[in-house]
């Protein structure tokens, strides 16, 4: 059987959300899984020497017309949070607590996190509203409390960190396929070609 699809974002990228709308279906066209790993783009920048775009004169105002009509092109709802951008350490821990146990769920977490994010304003950048966020998809919040502050699940979510850097991952979303890279979203069209013809 193929290997999975890695799927590297961050939850405080736009462009990682609106792959995340996409990813999966792309990869059930061909019969292929997918592995999500979220990562910290801040971890990455102090590497790269990289800022959010959103604080670079003239760039900013360019991504501020890009986000909303990137989504509008691949038909996805999307709303420009008014905190921006966020830190996704309590968003991304959430996921490899749950992950651990449940990769599907996390990955429903993760998406319904993105969602609450990206169409309903929701600054997920705190532990308590990843909590709010991930008992209204049906998870124990006690739980999931008590879990952000493992030290397994700090650890876990470093490591992984680490290891999408180690991959290569510089941006959001980082997507690999049987070994090759793509970095972004408008990568997706290529990414499906590549899938169905085995690559060029």
């Amino acid at each position: 059987m193929a290997a999975p699809i890695e799927f590297y974002f961050d939850f405080s990228s736009p462009f990682g959300y609106l792959a995340s709308e996409k990813i999966d279906g792309i990869a059930a066209r061909y019969g292929r899984e997918t592995t999500w790993r979220p990562f910290l783009l801040g971890a990455v920048f102090k590497i790269t020497g990289g800022v959010p775009p959103m604080h670079v004169p003239i760039k900013g105002d360019y991504y501020r017309r890009d986000f909303p009509r990137s989504a509008r092109y691949h038909g996805v709802a999307y709303r420009q949070p008014d905190v921006f951008p966020i830190n996704a350490v309590p968003a991304s821990r959430a996921f490899y607590w749950l992950d651990s146990k449940d990769p599907a769920r996390a990955r429903d977490l993760a998406r319904a996190l993105l969602r609450a994010y990206y169409t309903e304003n929701v600054d997920i950048s705190t532990a308590e509203s990843v909590i709010a966020v991930a008992a209204m998809t049906g998870l124990n919040a006690e739980e999931l409390r008590a879990g952000l502050n493992e030290a397994a699940v700090k650890e876990r979510t470093r490591i992984e960190v680490e290891k999408a850097i180690a991959k290569g991952a510089f941006g959001s979303p980082y997507i690999v396929v049987d070994g090759e890279p793509f970095w972004g979203a408008d990568r997706l069209d290529q990414i499906d070609r590549w899938l169905a013809t085995g690559g060029w």
